[in-house]
C-alpha cells in the first residue's frame, strides 16, 4: 500500500493533455460492417476494421473538441462518423481524416443551421435517419432529423426555451417511432413567489417527430436534477423501452425503468450502486446493464427483473455488434488487463481483443488533414512513448484506408488478444490508475448509447 502514492503520481505523467488518464469509455458500430470497431476513449476516438486487431487512433483536436468533453459518437452505413460537441455537430466523411460542422454552410439565423449549439444527443435509425437534440444555455432547444446522410438537418416541432434535451432514441422495428427525454432547470413560478424544482421530461412521437406525446412519469423517483435518460429500444418492438433515471439512487447510483405501452407508464426494474453505463438488449428475453464498479446484469425474462452477471469483466461500455456478439469497453488494470473485451455467449464469458499497449498509431491521412498535421506529426509521438506501445499483436495487416506501414506490426505470442509485453511505463500505468479510475465519475450532461 505505500507504494499506491508513488504509481498515482507515475500514472499522472501519463495522462493525455486534458488531465485525464487513458480510458476507453464507449463503443459503437457500423450497422452494415460487423469487422468495424470505433472505440471512444478520453483523448480521442479509435478505429478498427479487423475486428479489433489494429487499432488507429484519431486526436480530439482533429475532431474539434477538448477538455473533459466527452463526445456521443454514430456511425451511419456510409461509413460517415458523427461526434457531438458544444459547438455543432461534427462529422467526417474519409473515415476520419478530416473533420467538418455539419449546417455550418447555413447563414447563422437560419433555423436549421445547428453549427454554434451544443448537440448532446444522437441517434441513427434503420433507415439511415439521423436525429439529434441540442442542450444550449444560450439558445432555445430543439430536436432535429436528416435523412441526407447528416448534411442538412430539419427541426421537429420541439424548440424549448427552458428544456434541455438529453437523449433522443429511434425505434429500430419502427424508424417512426421516436423517444426524447429532457429537463427543465427553472421550473413554473409557485404561488409563494419560489420556482419549481427541476422537472424531467420524457416524449414520443409516432410520425416522424411531426407531433409528440408526453409521458407523465407517474411514480418514477428523480434525483435533484430530474434529468432522465431514454437507453435503448426493443429491436422488435416499439413499446417496450429502458429509461434511467440519473442519480435517483443516493449517493451515486442510477434507477432503471421499463415501459411497454411507450412511455405511458413505468416499472421500475432495477437499481443500481453505481452509474449505469450502457442497456443492450441482446433478444427478446435478454437484457444486459452495465456498470463499472458495481457490476453488471442480465435479465432473462425481458428486462421485468434483473441479477448480477457471473464475472463480469468492470464494463465501462457495453455494446452489441451487428454479428449478435458483445463487445465491451474493460480495465486495463488489474484484474482485468482488458481495453476492449469481447463475448459470444450473452455474457457468460469474456476474451481480451485490445490494449493500449497493441495501438498501432493515427491513421495514414494526407498532409494537410488534421489528422496528418495535427495527430500525426504533433501528437503521435508523445502519445506512443507514452503508452510504450508494441503495435498490433495479431500480424502484419494494412486497414482499407488506413494507417500507416503495416508491414512493421509484429506477431506475438497469444494472438490478437494477447496483452504482449508492454513496457514498464506500460505497466506503471496498468497497476496504478485502478484507485484513480475506481473514483472516477461522468459528468451529469452524459447519455447512453
Amino acid at each position: 500500500m505505500r507504494r499506491a502514492p508513488l504509481a498515482l503520481l507515475l500514472a499522472a505523467g501519463l495522462a493525455h493533455a486534458n488531465g485525464r488518464a487513458p480510458l476507453t469509455n464507449g463503443i459503437h458500430f457500423q450497422p452494415n460492417d460487423p469487422h468495424s470497431l470505433y472505440v471512444a476513449t478520453t483523448f480521442g476516438l479509435l478505429v478498427s476494421h479487423d475486428d479489433g486487431c489494429t487499432m488507429y487512433w484519431i486526436c480530439e483536436s482533429n475532431m474539434g473538441y477538448g477538455g473533459m468533453f466527452d463526445p456521443k459518437y454514430a456511425i451511419s452505413t456510409s461509413g460517415a462518423i458523427f461526434a457531438t460537441t458544444y459547438t455543432g455537430l461534427r462529422v467526417s466523411r474519409d473515415g476520419g481524416c478530416s473533420w467538418t460542422t455539419a449546417t455550418s454552410e447555413l447563414p447563422p439565423d437560419d433555423p436549421n443551421n445547428i453549427s454554434t449549439v451544443w448537440i448532446d444527443a444522437l441517434d441513427i435509425g434503420s433507415t439511415g435517419e439521423v436525429w439529434v437534440a441540442t442542450a444550449d444555455i444560450s439558445h432555445p432547444n430543439n430536436i432535429y432529423s436528416s435523412n441526407d446522410d447528416g448534411v442538412t438537418f430539419n427541426a421537429r416541432n420541439m424548440q424549448s426555451p427552458t428544456i434541455w434535451w438529453k437523449s433522443v432514441k429511434v425505434a429500430p422495428s419502427n424508424p417512426m417511432r421516436i423517444y426524447a427525454s429532457g429537463y427543465q432547470v427553472a421550473g413554473s413560478p409557485l404561488p409563494d413567489g419560489g420556482m419549481a424544482p427541476p422537472t424531467g421530461h420524457l416524449l414520443h412521437s409516432d410520425d416522424d417527430g411531426a407531433t409528440w406525446t408526453e409521458s407523465p412519469l407517474t411514480g418514477v423517483t428523480f434525483s435533484p436534477t430530474a434529468i432522465v435518460l431514454v437507453a435503448a429500444v426493443d429491436p422488435s418492438n416499439p413499446d417496450v423501452a429502458y429509461m434511467i433515471s440519473l442519480a435517483a439512487n443516493t449517493p451515486a447510483g442510477d434507477m432503471l425503468y421499463r415501459t411497454s405501452d411507450a412511455g405511458a407508464t413505468w416499472t421500475k426494474v432495477l437499481t443500481t450502486t453505481d452509474t449505469i453505463r450502457d442497456v443492450v438488449i441482446s433478444d427478446a428475453q435478454t437484457v444486459l446493464v452495465a456498470t463499472q464498479m458495481g457490476g453488471s446484469f442480465k435479465s432473462t425474462d425481458g428486462g421485468m427483473t434483473f441479477g448480477n452477471m457471473l464475472n463480469p469483466p468492470q464494463l465501462e461500455c457495453l455494446g452489441k455488434s451487428p454479428d449478435g456478439s458483445l463487445v465491451g469497453c474493460g480495465a486495463n488494470w488489474q484484474p482485468d488487463y482488458e481495453s476492449v473485451a469481447k463475448s459470444s455467449d450473452i455474457g457468460s464469458s469474456w476474451s481480451k481483443v485490445w490494449r493500449f499497449v497493441n495501438l498501432y498509431g493515427p491513421l495514414d491521412c494526407p498532409a494537410g488533414t488534421g489528422e496528418h498535421d495535427m495527430c500525426a506529426v504533433q501528437q503521435w509521438p508523445s502519445l506512443q512513448q507514452q503508452f510504450g506501445t508494441t503495435g498490433p499483436a495479431c500480424g502484419a495487416f494494412q486497414s482499407e484506408g488506413g494507417g500507416g506501414d503495416a508491414t512493421t506490426a509484429t506477431k506475438k505470442s497469444g494472438g490478437c488478444c494477447d496483452a504482449g509485453t508492454g513496457t514498464p511505463i506500460g505497466l506503471v500505468w496498468a497497476g496504478g490508475l485502478a484507485l484513480w479510475l475506481g473514483r472516477r465519475r461522468r459528468h451529469a450532461s452524459r447519455q447512453l448509447g
